[in-house]
């Protein structure tokens, strides 16, 4: 199989479709679906907080140790075009495979669009050197680094 990318595949081909090397690019490089969230119980709202998984560093907004990650941390969620559909609403608004989910375009800032991978973290809209570890912080203590913003 070929590593090269169809041209603008995002628009064209449905996420179910993509080959593996398309499905990896979608992913802009955020950081925010490595982000612990919290959700209400009565509301069912969510909201994200700044306490990033122990495998996250957030100097390259990339895992630690992506390729086992499910092995060393099993609560980490695997996103594939199986598990979107069920799982699309813990993602963050901004990330590229909820939108094209929810049939909507890739944002100008995304790297695919730009074709600069810095672009995400130019835009503001990346956790690059904005998280704390979940190693450091305890669980009762995620309410005090809520994410102000809801990028």
């Amino acid at each position: 199989m070929s590593d090269e990318l169809r041209p603008r595949f995002w628009d064209t081909v449905p996420l179910n479709k993509m080959t593996p090397q398309e499905w990896e690019a979608l992913c802009d490089g955020c950081g925010r679906c490595c982000l612990n969230k919290l959700e209400d119980i009565d509301t069912e709202e969510l909201v994200f907080t700044r306490v990033a998984c122990r495998l996250f560093d957030d100097s390259t907004c990339r895992c630690g140790n992506y390729e086992i990650r499910k092995q060393i941390v099993p609560e980490c969620v695997v996103l594939t075009p199986d598990t979107l559909n069920d799982i699309a609403y813990w993602m963050p608004a901004t990330c590229a495979y909820r939108r094209l989910h929810e049939g909507r375009k890739l944002p100008q800032w995304h790297p695919l669009i730009t074709g600069d991978a810095n672009s995400v973290h130019a835009a503001g809209i990346s956790m690059q050197d904005r998280t704390v570890s979940e190693a450091q912080i305890p669980l009762d203590d995620w309410e005090d680094h809520l994410l102000e913003d809801d990028a």
